[in-house]
């Protein structure tokens, strides 16, 4: 996909889905994110622990595929390799894991990178080396990051003030409580359960997707 990168970035944060194996369930992973861009996701990370890489390959070059026949991007959680070899548009690391300027050296400056960031120290050292957005959290105590200590309203706000690269929001966040973001600064909602655990994925991530844009509308 061709695309302006900072603008494309930027409003690919409004809801952006990570997917999880867990809730999969009788549909396959690719059923569910169509499921997901049906609905109105505008991003989506594939995140998988457990497959080996040729697997997670395979896998990850029929749901970029997938997202681009839809227009949406697609990055890879933490695995600089797999982006290359199955043509996503980036990849997402934490703070564990390789340093973004690393990551930029090997994929260069078209891929998008994303960096998770706990405290304002993290969010200008990812800018500094080169990200192009930040996941920020964990925003409430979640299931799927065990280690992950909530961050404050202002927390959030320091920030999304900190740095001048889009911040997406993530961790715990639900229809009933991603209004609680507003006024943080946050260009969007990273959501994980609230999108793969629904049972009806369609109307759960259009449903979050129209609360999203109440919650950045100036």
């Amino acid at each position: 996909m061709k695309f302006d990168k900072k603008e494309a970035v930027k409003k690919a944060m409004l809801l952006y889905a990570v997917t999880d194996r867990a809730w999969v369930g009788e549909r396959t992973l690719y059923e569910q994110v169509e499921e997901c861009l049906k609905g109105g996701a505008t991003l989506v990370q594939i995140r998988e622990k457990g497959l080996s890489h040729e697997a997670f390959v395979a896998e990850a070059k029929d749901i970029v595929a997938l997202c681009h026949s839809y227009g949406v991007l697609c990055v890879i959680n933490d695995d600089v390799q797999a982006c290359l070899e199955s043509g996503a548009d980036g990849v997402h690391v934490g703070q564990d894991d390789m340093e973004a300027g690393d990551v930029r050296a090997l994929l260069g400056e078209d891929k998008i990178i994303g960096v998770s960031a706990h405290s304002v120290e993290e969010a200008q050292l990812a800018e500094k080396h080169g990200a192009d957005y930040l996941g920020v959290g964990a925003v409430h105590a979640t299931g799927t990051k065990t280690d992950a200590s909530p961050l404050t309203w202002q927390d959030i706000k320091n920030i999304t003030q900190s740095v001048s690269i889009p911040t997406t929001a993530i961790g715990g966040i639900k229809l009933d409580n991603m209004l609680e973001l507003k006024g943080t600064g946050v260009a969007g909602v990273a959501i994980v359960s609230g999108i793969f655990a629904a049972a009806d994925i369609e109307a759960a991530t259009k449903a979050l997707l129209a609360q999203a844009e109440r919650l950045v509308e100036v």
